[in-house]
C-alpha cells in the first residue's frame, strides 16, 4: 500500500533526536545498529504505515543488519525517509540495498574524518593549550562535541533532500576532502612532536678547550631529531602483535629511566 503522508520537518527532527541519543544504546554483535536504527525510524513508519501488514514488512526492512559512522548515518536515515515517502511500502527493497550499499563506504569516511582526524587535531591541539596553562585547552573538544551535534542536524536533512542524488554528486568531493584532512591531521600531529616531547642529548664533548656538544650537532641534522625519534619508535612498536599502548607506557617509563641514569638522555 503506498502512502501520501507527506514528512515534516519535525518528523526528521524526531528521528534525528532519536538516533543521536538511543542509536548506540541497543548496539548488539548481531545486528550491531540494526535495532537503534528502527526505533529512531518508528516516528516516520508509524505515519506512513498505518496498515498492521504494512508496518511488519517495513519494521522487518528497518530490523536488518546495519553499521555505520554515527554522523554520517543521519544522511543514509535522510535517503529512507525520503525514499519511503514518496513510494511507501513499495521503496522498501530499495531502502534495504541503499542502506547495505552505503553503510561501509559511509563508515570510512566519517570515521577518518570525524573518528581520527578530527579527534586527534583536537585532542592534540587541546592537549597542548593545556599545557601552556591555557584555559580553551580544557574546553576545545567540548567546543568541537558542539559542532558535531549542529553537523549531525543538517546531515539528515541534506540526506532528506537530496536522496540518492548525493551520493554521486558528492562522492569525489567527500575522497578529496578525506584526503586534505588527512594531510591536515598528520601536518598537525608532526608539528606538536617537538612541543610536547622533551628529550635531549647532555653529553658534551671536551677537548683541551674546546667543546662540543652533541644536542648541538644533532640539532644541525635534524631539529627534535630524538623526540621524533621516539615517536617513531613507538609507532613501529604499536604495530606489533600483542603491543598495547599501556604496555608501550610502561617502556617509554622504563626507557626514559635507564638512558637518564646513564647520562645519555636528559
Amino acid at each position: 500500500m503506498m502512502t501520501n503522508n507527506t514528512l515534516t520537518k519535525n518528523d526528521l527532527k524526531k528521528v534525528r533526536w532519536r538516533w543521536y541519543f538511543l542509536g548506540e544504546a541497543a548496539w548488539n554483535y548481531e545486528k550491531m545498529q540494526g535495532l537503534g536504527y528502527c526505533y529512531s525510524m518508528m516516528p516516520v513508519l508509524k505515519k506512513l504505515y498505518p496498515e498492521k501488514e504494512d508496518m511488519k514488512k517495513a519494521l522487518q526492512t528497518q530490523l536488518q543488519f546495519f553499521n555505520t559512522h554515527q554522523e554520517f548515518a543521519e544522511l543514509i536515515l535522510g535517503i529512507d525517509c525520503a525514499l519511503e515517502e514518496q513510494d511507501g511500502i513499495n521503496a522498501l527493497p530499495t531502502v534495504s540495498s541503499v542502506k547495505t550499499a552505503l553503510m561501509g563506504p559511509l563508515a570510512s569516511i566519517g570515521d577518518t574524518l570525524f573518528g581520527v582526524i578530527a579527534n586527534t587535531i583536537f585532542f592534540s591541539i587541546g592537549a597542548y593549550m593545556a599545557l601552556e596553562g591555557n584555559p580553551i585547552g580544557i574546553i576545545l573538544y567540548l567546543i568541537w562535541g558542539a559542532v558535531r551535534t549542529f553537523l549531525r542536524g543538517r546531515f539528515i536533512m541534506l540526506g532528506y533532500r537530496e536522496g540518492t542524488k548525493i551520493i554521486t554528486t558528492m562522492g569525489e568531493k567527500m575522497n578529496r576532502l578525506t584526503a586534505a584532512a588527512g594531510v591536515l591531521g598528520i601536518t598537525v600531529v608532526g608539528a606538536l612532536v617537538p612541543s610536547v616531547i622533551s628529550a635531549r642529548v647532555p653529553f658534551v664533548f671536551t677537548s683541551g678547550e674546546v667543546s662540543l656538544e652533541l644536542q648541538g650537532v644533532l640539532n644541525q641534522v635534524m631539529p627534535s631529531l630524538i623526540p621524533v625519534a621516539l615517536v617513531a619508535l613507538l609507532y613501529w612498536m604499536l604495530g606489533k602483535k600483542g603491543m598495547s599502548s599501556f604496555k608501550a607506557i610502561l617502556f617509554v617509563m622504563a626507557l626514559g629511566i635507564v638512558l637518564s641514569v646513564l647520562g645519555i638522555l636528559g
